[in-house]
């Protein structure tokens, strides 16, 4: 014989109410998760068939209140509107190459140095590379690669450079006399 919720309520009540405050901190949501429970115990109980398996249909209820709960919380916390980004450490290593690279890519050839200027300085897409410059996609494409392929072989040739684990430039050195920190290396081809 299934037991009324009176009873349940009797037999029930302060374990189920220990079991809700472990896992929900805040006393006065595990009090309205613990009237939750009851309320669809008293409205289900008729269905439960096996007595036997009554506290494992409780404890059950409760553990889908809590899960309910937790989605149906909204987040509290106010967002910065801008995102703390942590400063990079390798920004100044970074910073301090930009001027050879920009002359880097003017030193390419007049195709290859606009591909680059719209893609990378300007932020065009590659399709929108192609309307502007009447080309094909896949030019437009092989133009891009073709350029950053150059790009890369001068700085290579000039300079050794190290790198993280996730591929950021962390230092660099000069491969020829012609090359310094202070001074342009476009002159070592």
């Amino acid at each position: 014989m299934i037991p009324s919720t009176e009873k349940v309520w009797e037999d029930f009540n302060t374990g189920l109410k220990h079991f809700i405050l472990e896992r929900v901190a805040d006393e006065p949501s595990a009090e309205d998760i613990l009237q939750d429970v009851f309320l669809k115990i008293h409205a289900h109980i008729d269905t439960l068939r096996e007595e036997d398996k009554l506290q494992s249909w409780i404890y059950q209820i409760a553990r889908n209140a809590i899960t309910d709960y937790y989605r149906t919380q909204k987040a509290t916390l106010n967002l910065p509107e801008m995102p703390y980004v942590p400063e990079d450490p390798f920004d100044d290593v970074v910073n301090e190459l930009i001027p050879y690279v920009r002359e880097m890519v003017d030193s390419l050839p007049a195709d290859y140095k606009e591909a680059i200027i719209l893609t990378e300085y300007e932020g065009l897409t590659q399709k929108e590379l192609a309307v502007r410059l009447g080309i094909s996609l896949s030019g437009a494409k092989s133009r891009v690669q073709r350029a950053r392929e150059k790009l890369k072989f001068m700085l290579l040739s000039c300079c050794h450079f190290e790198f993280d684990r996730l591929g950021r430039i962390i230092d660099y050195q000069p491969n020829c006399d012609c090359c310094s920190k202070q001074y342009s290396c476009v002159g070592c081809k």
